[in-house]
């Protein structure tokens, strides 16, 4: 097997998707969905780890790394809206059934998928990725919070920290014990992405759109209790935007949810990759079903429109 990642590009609804991809097209898929401000980088050394055994694919979110930078104007920034261009290029890529790696951002937007097609998802790997309002650390979310409910002038001002070089630069060190471990070409290159054209009003308007998400927790919920997916949370149990909390939470509705907590922050695969990667391949080891026939892959389930929308 050859473990080089290649680089590609594909039109998703006349939107060019860059995605990175290791592995065997023979392999089963995981499909890895990264979080604000980052992109598919995030998973160069895990896909590595991986591609032996699995085909490992990462595309950049619409906004996000080399993917397309519609204006605002041109393209709703919702996560129903990145949602449903994902869900699309799954099926470009001749993806039926996939397991699902999220992180941040890529949560939400991953679980849309999950719960408006349960069949095609095998299992789950949550990264300091949530799904419950345990676990949302206020001293973090308050601000967004308040922007959801007003998207006033003072209230955007205070969002807009966190589009700062300092705030990109702090989501990638609090809660590390030894920074040195940190490449800084990690922070540098996603606080270049967020200073590119129209990248600040894209970004707004995704935090805005944030409430979506925790309105559509219930439905996510109810999707764990009703599929019982195979589901492992890896988390930095030292971060200050997603806490522990939310990784057990998990457990509320699949008991058989395996969290296991790194001593590290938000960016866990920064300082933690390789003990993801084994916990990782062992559990889809474990716990990944045989693979259908095809004709075994039935349609998608009633919540469709969770991965719908306009622009």
């Amino acid at each position: 097997m050859n473990p080089h990642i290649r680089h590609r590009t594909v039109q998703v609804q006349g939107l060019d998707v860059f995605y990175r991809e290791a592995g065997s097209p023979d392999a089963p898929a995981l499909l890895l969905l990264h979080g604000f401000p980052a992109s598919s980088r995030s998973f160069r050394d895990l896909m590595r780890r991986l591609a032996g055994t699995y085909r490992v694919i990462a595309p950049d979110h619409i906004g996000f790394g080399h993917s397309a930078r519609p204006s605002t104007d041109a393209f709703a920034y919702t996560f129903a809206r990145l949602a449903e261009i994902t869900d699309e290029f799954t099926r470009l890529l001749g993806l039926s059934r996939f397991a699902l790696y999220v992180h941040d951002y890529g949560a939400p937007i991953g679980w849309r998928i999950a719960a408006a097609h349960p069949e095609r998802v095998t299992a789950i790997v949550s990264q300091n990725g949530n799904a419950y309002l345990q676990g949302l650390l206020p001293g973090f979310w308050a601000p967004v919070h308040a922007y959801v409910a007003d998207p006033g002038p003072e209230n955007e001002a205070a969002v807009r920290q966190a589009l700062t070089p300092d705030a990109v630069r702090w989501q990638y060190t609090h809660g590390v014990p030894d920074e040195s471990l940190l490449d800084p070409d990690a922070w540098l290159l996603d606080t270049a992405a967020l200073a590119r054209p129209g990248s600040t009003a894209a970004q707004l308007r995704l935090i805005r759109d944030y409430g979506s998400n925790l309105e559509a927790y219930p439905a996510f919920q109810r999707y764990f209790r009703e599929s019982q997916v195979p589901l492992l949370a890896v988390w930095g149990a030292h971060d200050e935007i997603f806490g522990p909390e939310g990784a057990h939470a998990f457990r509320d509705d699949l008991p058989e949810a395996e969290v296991h907590l790194l001593p590290t922050g938000h960016f866990a695969l920064e300082t933690h990759c390789d003990e993801i990667a084994d916990r990782v391949a062992d559990f889809l080891a474990r716990r990944l079903p045989p693979r259908p026939a095809p004709s075994a892959v039935g349609a998608g389930s009633g919540a469709a429109g969770m991965v719908s929308g306009t622009g």
